[in-house]
């Protein structure tokens, strides 16, 4: 992030959010950027469907996108840098000027005494802590990156008020009561609420689900940006929302509008009858839920 040039070209190791993020940006800038991945898509964490258009963006943009390639060591050559790939049992190189490593993070736990307070820790370092963030020791609790239950600011601050909450207002919060809700950070961007359409599947609950691409939609049509879809799937007995993908012109944002409706519990009907207003990414909200078909 404190670089003050420009590099020819940047080879990222991780095709998840953060390496992603970079991708882009650094292409923009004027880099040439390629990305390896060790699964077989980008983001392997999300559904297929929006794995497989990120990927057609970033590709678009002229992003190498190289997928089930393992690197598998890198050297110095010359004034570059030459990463070895494997991919299909056969060895190649990336040769660029700059290497980013995205494939993830340990906390740095190893020098803070814990082993002496009698702290448990995972094998990767995380503080193990409770539903309430307390951890095995009575008075310590853990709080934020370290305890790796969600590693995002909005989940350390979240954690902040479980923590207060449990601690002064004898008010007993959980982080089981949240709802897993992020965003990829790409241009457009991707707004995550929930359970993903394959998570859904694994659940065995009988589910609708509905879809809208945002070339159909009215303000991204204005916006002349109509890439990406909206995906929400919902319950088919409950009624309630079990998660929406929103990836396009402001997803991150308009998340919020199924994220509430989940914690209140809500069942679809209610957004379905709402009057959004146009025009808006939101109003297609709505639509979407007199919209729901089964998924099969």
């Amino acid at each position: 992030m404190d670089i003050d040039f420009l590099p020819a070209h940047l080879v990222i190791l991780g095709g998840s959010y953060v390496g992603l993020e970079f991708a882009q940006a650094y292409r923009r800038f004027g880099s040439e950027v390629t990305v390896i991945e060790l699964a077989p898509r980008l983001i392997p964490r999300e559904d297929e469907d929006v794995s497989r258009a990120v990927a057609d963006f970033l590709k678009d943009e002229g992003v190498d996108v190289r997928v089930d390639s393992k690197a598998v060591g890198v050297e110095k050559q010359g004034n570059s840098i030459a990463v070895k790939v494997e991919s299909a049992g056969n060895i190649s190189k990336v040769v660029g000027t700059h290497v980013l490593v995205a494939i993830g993070r340990q906390p740095n736990t190893d020098d803070l005494g814990l082993e002496k307070a009698g702290i448990a820790t995972d094998p990767l370092g995380y503080i193990q802590v409770d539903d309430h963030l307390r951890t095995n020791i009575s008075g310590i609790w853990a709080m934020g990156d370290c305890n790796g239950r969600g590693a995002f600011t909005h989940t350390s601050w979240n954690d902040f008020e479980i923590v207060a909450a449990n601690l002064l207002e004898n008010d007993q919060r959980r982080v089981s009561d949240r709802i897993t809700a992020y965003a990829l950070y790409t241009d457009p961007p991707l707004g995550r609420a929930g359970l993903t359409e394959a998570e859904v599947r694994k659940t065995g609950k009988p589910a609708l689900f509905s879809t809208l691409a945002m070339e159909d939609v009215s303000r991204a049509f204005e916006r002349s940006e109509t890439k990406g879809f909206m995906k929400i799937l919902v319950d088919r007995d409950s009624k309630q929302i079990l998660g929406a993908s929103l990836l396009g012109l402001a997803g991150d944002e308009v998340i919020h509008c199924i994220l509430d409706m989940m914690y209140a519990k809500a069942p679809y009907t209610v957004m379905q009858r709402a009057m959004h207003i146009h025009p808006t990414v939101s109003e297609f909200i709505p639509t979407m839920m007199g919209d729901l078909k089964p998924l099969q």
